[in-house]
């Protein structure tokens, strides 16, 4: 029995679409969350640090993945709009934890529930099954690329463009 293998072209117009998708969806962010004074990328690191509890700036960072001086920005400013606080880390003397306060998870609720209202009315536009296999294989690209960038040997070192 014959496999039928997606060919190199097929995969990177599927990366293409996710990453005019990721553009899309930052600008739909940025209009949703800009009425609660809030962006895209501190939402998403409040929303962290709801469903996770404290963290550092770097395992924030680490998870995502970027630069730690960008979320460590991002931070500050909410630390000083009073939505998250610095708190004392039992594991490391000198690195802070990064927690919620009363006002960032009353504010992060506020930022949940106009997420869900937009989810809402796009789900409308979908079957279940659909989104299910799209977030699986969205998933796996995410297990792919995390392997290889923890690879010695990743596909640029092989002459490869990704």
């Amino acid at each position: 029995m014959r496999v039928d293998r997606t060919r190199p072209l097929e995969m990177d117009l599927l990366i293409r679409e996710i990453l005019f998708g990721y553009f899309r969806l930052n600008a739909v962010g940025e209009r949703m969350f800009s009425a609660l004074g809030l962006t895209p990328g501190k939402t998403s690191l409040m929303r962290s640090l709801a469903e996770e509890g404290p963290q550092s700036v770097a395992q924030i960072a680490r998870a995502r993945p970027v630069a730690r001086q960008a979320v460590q920005r991002m931070a500050d400013e909410l630390a000083k709009a009073g939505l998250i606080e610095f708190i004392d880390n039992p594991s490391h003397r000198r690195v802070k934890l990064a927690r919620l306060t009363a006002a960032g998870k009353r504010m992060i609720e506020r930022a949940m529930a106009v997420e869900m209202g937009w989810a809402a009315r796009l789900a409308r536009h979908f079957e279940r099954r659909e989104v299910e296999v799209a977030r699986e294989v969205v998933r796996r690209i995410i297990r792919i690329l995390a392997d290889e960038q923890s690879s010695p040997r990743t596909g640029a070192a092989r002459g490869g463009k990704r």
